[in-house]
């Protein structure tokens, strides 16, 4: 065999290899997702997870290395789901009220159509990490910074287009709207009862339709 055959056959090798071991960890955090979304993220262990996905669990070792990577490659796999299912469905409608009001409202789908099982991802695990310290509630802190940023950037171009009125404070307006969606995910999860998401998209109209320089920019349930 040639020198060049040989490099390509061990090139081709390295590249199964790779694309092996990448199959292998979309796998691995689609689970690891859905575990921390029920039962949080110290539930996550890598003998846990080889044992439950038929892995070995040097193999699942080798691809993140110890606990609190496999935790934070969680939050990132988590991170990237609710980008997809919440942020890109309206990130390219115009600015304006209804666009921040469609923001909740597809993190309210997302929530009650329980694209992980245990209502939206980082409620949970905020609760479990906010009095902690290290590179996890780092991370989670970021995440949640991101989220309240987004509604508040969706708001203040609101009241840039001239939808709510000049002195809108976006920051408080985001902390609210946040607060009535973590509300209605907190209470469905805990009753099992889906009532809440209704009187959350009620309360996320009422507040920006109060905001609105003419109640009529924001249609909402009309």
């Amino acid at each position: 065999m040639s020198a060049q055959r040989t490099e390509e056959t061990g090139a081709g090798a390295r590249d199964g290899r790779v694309e092996r071991g990448n199959r292998t960890r979309r796998l691995v955090l689609r689970h690891t997702v859905d575990i921390a979304s029920v039962e949080g993220l110290e539930a996550l262990s890598v003998g846990r997870i080889a044992t439950e996905l038929g892995l070995s669990k040097s193999g699942v070792f080798a691809l993140f290395g110890s606990k609190e990577e496999l935790q934070l490659s969680t939050i990132r796999a988590a991170a990237r789901i609710f980008t997809d299912e919440v942020i890109v469905p309206v990130q390219d409608l115009p600015a304006g009220a209804d666009k921040v009001w469609r923001l909740c409202a597809s993190w309210l789908a997302y929530s009650q159509g329980r694209v992980f099982p245990g209502g939206c991802f980082f409620s949970g695990v905020f609760a479990e990490f906010d009095a902690r310290v290290g590179a996890v509630h780092d991370a989670l802190v970021r995440t949640q910074d991101a989220w309240l940023g987004q509604i508040e950037e969706y708001v203040q171009q609101a009241r840039e287009a001239g939808e709510l009125t000049p002195d809108t404070d976006a920051a408080q307006v985001a902390f609210e709207l946040a607060a009535l969606m973590e509300a209605a995910n907190a209470h469905s999860v805990l009753h099992r009862d889906t009532r809440a998401y209704e009187l959350a998209r009620k309360g996320v109209v009422a507040r920006l339709r109060a905001a609105a320089a003419d109640p009529s920019f924001v249609r909402g349930l009309d």
